[in-house]
């Protein structure tokens, strides 16, 4: 099962497991492999455990950053695969694959927990000796028509973006709770001194922050004063979906500023301030 799905440039990100149901027999293995930048988790809670209890995704806790759970899934218990990226410059120390055995028959839903609800799958497993619904094939052939259409919806979230944005209105990401657009739009705006810019997180499933100067320690803190930015260092800190943030400019310069959840992506940008 592949975990999560990505553009070449990393651009478009998906959220979804490919596909989101597997069919298979008791005493089967699962392997999720990590398919996208975009850090995921494959989780399943324990029982009796919402998953309102999990979010927002919290990557200071090491339950939900680090492996839990034995090789064996018993269906009651709380497993996770720990932070998973097929790269190795997220901040974390993410794993590429994660494989559970399944030795008993059930329906069992599992979720990423750095997308909640939007990202889910379900792994059903019927008595030893049922006959397969799907080939391994059949399942690649799923899922690269799911990634396909991942990217259609990607591009026109992004076209939708562009209209949205202006010199005094960036989008900072956007998705619709599958595709994600990780890109600042526009990614270059001009303003004049005492002006100000509000960036809009308008997605439905993936955070982000404005981070211009240093990254800080703690990137998911608001840092420096917003109202009067003049140079150095300023954060938003971390940004869920429908939130906003504005920045007043009162010097003269050219701001570089990242996401510093995804600017190894290419989440920058930059505000030029005119006089």
């Amino acid at each position: 099962m592949q975990v999560g799905s990505e553009s070449e440039d990393q651009a478009i990100q998906g959220m979804a497991f490919l596909p989101e149901h597997v069919y298979i027999n008791a005493g089967d293995k699962v392997t999720w492999k990590a398919n996208s930048a975009e850090i995921h988790t494959v989780t399943f809670l324990a029982a009796g455990q919402s998953l309102d209890s999990t979010q927002p995704f919290n990557p200071l806790d090491p339950r939900y950053i680090f492996r839990h759970g034995g090789k064996s899934y018993d269906g009651t218990s709380y497993y996770n695969s720990g932070v998973m990226s097929n790269v190795s410059n997220s901040g974390f120390k993410e794993t590429d694959h994660y494989t559970l055995t399944f030795p008993n028959a059930g329906e069992f839903t599992y979720y990423c927990l750095v997308h909640g609800m939007a990202m889910k799958g379900m792994v059903h497993v019927r008595s030893a000796g049922t006959d397969y619904p799907y080939s391994q094939s059949q399942y690649d052939r799923q899922a690269k028509k799911q990634e396909r259409q991942i990217l259609r919806d990607g591009y026109k979230s992004w076209d939708a973006a562009r209209d949205q944005a202006n010199n005094h209105t960036v989008i900072a990401g956007t998705d619709n709770g599958t595709s994600m657009v990780m890109r600042f739009v526009h990614q270059e705006i001009s303003i004049k001194v005492g002006e100000s810019v509000t960036f809009v997180n308008n997605g439905m499933g993936a955070p982000h922050t404005v981070t211009f100067g240093k990254e800080p320690a703690n990137i998911f803190a608001p840092l420096g004063d917003p109202g009067h930015f003049t140079g150095g260092d300023l954060s938003s800190g971390l940004m869920p979906p429908g939130s906003h943030f504005t920045v007043t400019f009162h010097s003269a310069g050219e701001f570089k500023y990242i996401c510093a959840l995804h600017d190894f992506m290419g989440m920058v940008g930059t505000v030029e301030v005119r006089k």
